[in-house]
């Protein structure tokens, strides 16, 4: 394990995730997934939030939190208790990262806001994410997932064009936000070996919800107004969407003009629809997409799935079926490649885990350490970092500090 840990791309860097609930926890699985050693601060009694959150796995886990808290320790820590506050101060300096979320000025109220523990360790990387500018009129208010969906647009791109804003299947704020902070965090960390300089880096939920809109919310300023919602298809490419076999659902992505030719003729066997002067060009075939999606319509539906998927890959084109969560996760696709582990659990015996998405060298890296349990980590990283003695933890437990 030791040399697994040395090849890792972040080992040697510790992570002090003060952070609840899913962006900055994400953030934190982030860089535990890259090799950070990475502490994550709770409440001794309730934990984080998401440990009531979703299907029981043991006594103080759930699938949501088991989602985002793998390489991970946990140290139970009441921060409402001056005790608290000052051995996460002291966690702090031993760090090179901080991540927290708490309400705005709440990190403050604690005595771990950055301009307090910057003193402590001048070369510290503090993450700060917020519902909100930090430094506008609305950096008071909560910030969830849900009410950025809504006013960054995004529940208004979503789902079919006779369907009231529909929100997306996952909290996509919330692990954008998550993924952006990584990303900083990052770029921070390598800055800092040339300069030896820390930064404050500050992340809103609602500006990385308005940047999701990407290519959708570049056609609403160039419009004028909203784009009209498509669904399952595509804003831009027509042939590209979910289309319904005569058996079953499947994708198909006509990317290019050669590709909608050889889909015409060899797949759904139509050269007319290829011939036709309104759609041999995808700017066409957009404009015209009233036209010749019932068409194309028609065709499939009148051939069976696994025929059409045939005709698809021999043609060279892009297409795949449509499959349930469960068949997706549990499929071959996904086991060869590793992405469901299995980890052991102190409790039931053994619980599925969600392998890192990242490869490096061809070496998928790997889940070190399941989600933890409440408190699991809290002696060991308190005797390791700060040196506190069994008789100091135990009254500290005593005390309802840890």
């Amino acid at each position: 394990m030791s040399n697994l840990n040395s090849a890792l791309p972040l080992a040697g860097v510790r992570v002090l995730d003060l952070s609840r609930v899913l962006a900055g926890p994400w953030c934190g699985m982030v860089l535990g997934d890259l090799g950070a050693e990475v502490i994550k601060v709770e409440h001794p009694a309730r934990g984080d939030d998401t440990r009531d959150w979703g299907l029981r796995v043991g006594s103080t886990q759930t699938s949501y939190f088991n989602s985002v808290n793998r390489n991970k320790r946990s140290v139970s820590l009441d921060l409402q208790t001056a005790e608290g506050q000052r051995i996460a101060r002291e966690l702090a300096a031993q760090c090179d990262v901080v991540i927290q979320n708490f309400k705005f000025g709440g990190a403050e109220k604690l005595g771990l806001g950055y301009e307090q523990l910057k003193h402590e360790r001048n070369d510290l990387i503090y993450c700060s994410i917020s519902g909100y500018d930090r430094t506008g009129p609305e950096a008071a208010r909560p910030g969830y997932d849900l009410l950025v969906q809504g006013e960054a647009g995004l529940m208004a791109l979503n789902g079919e064009a006779e369907q009231p804003p529909l929100k997306f299947g996952v909290a996509a704020v919330d692990l954008f936000t998550g993924m952006y902070s990584a990303q900083a965090v990052l770029a921070a960390l390598f800055e800092r070996q040339k300069t030896g300089r820390g930064h404050h880096i500050e992340m809103a939920l609602f500006d990385c919800g308005l940047m999701i809109t990407s290519y959708y919310g570049l056609e609403a300023l160039i419009q004028g107004e909203d784009p009209p919602r498509y669904g399952n298809a595509h804003p831009s490419i027509v042939p590209y969407g979910v289309f319904d076999a005569a058996d079953g659902p499947l994708v198909i992505t006509v990317g290019n003009n050669a590709q909608y030719a050889r889909f015409c003729r060899e797949v759904i066997e139509r050269p007319d629809l290829a011939e036709d002067d309104r759609f041999q060009t995808n700017i066409g075939r957009a404009a015209n997409r009233a036209v010749l999606v019932p068409e194309l319509n028609r065709e499939i539906g009148m051939r069976k799935r696994a025929v059409l998927l045939e005709r698809l890959a021999a043609a060279g084109i892009p297409c795949g079926e449509v499959l349930g969560l469960h068949e997706a996760l549990t499929s071959k696709r996904a086991t060869d490649a590793g992405l469901v582990t299995t980890q052991p659990h102190p409790e039931v015996g053994s619980t599925q885990v969600l392998a890192p998405p990242y490869r490096f060298d061809g070496e998928r890296l790997p889940v070190r350490s399941a989600p933890p349990q409440l408190g699991e980590g809290t002696r060991d990283v308190l005797q390791s970092l700060l040196g506190l003695s069994d008789e100091q933890l135990a009254r500290l437990k005593t005390d309802g500090v840890v």
